[in-house]
């Protein structure tokens, strides 16, 4: 089964993008430019953009997703010793 990496950008069409901890502010350009130059950016690297959260009539959330790759699961926990239980695979659930 393949497994995919996913990238969320918040873009404020006023003159911000934030994704990961990394703003990206406007030049003396276009709103649409700004927005058109970040994307083809991440098109560049293998992101596909795959959804939008709209926020407010200026900002949305823009979920992008590509294959994984080495590198993009840098932020998940070492690997465990085979003395601490097995961790579960997939989100964890909550019942009421």
């Amino acid at each position: 089964m393949a497994q995919w990496a996913y990238k969320v950008a918040y873009i404020d069409y006023r003159g911000r993008i934030s994704s990961e901890g990394l703003e990206t502010l406007i030049g003396n350009e276009r709103r649409s430019t700004f927005a058109r130059r970040y994307m083809n950016t991440l098109g560049k690297e293998g992101w596909e953009l795959v959804g939008i959260q709209p926020l407010t009539a200026n900002s949305a959330y823009y979920v992008f997703k590509r294959p994984a790759q080495e590198g993009d699961f840098a932020d998940e926990a070492p690997a465990e010793s085979s003395q601490e239980t097995p961790s579960r695979s997939g989100p964890t659930v909550e019942t009421a």
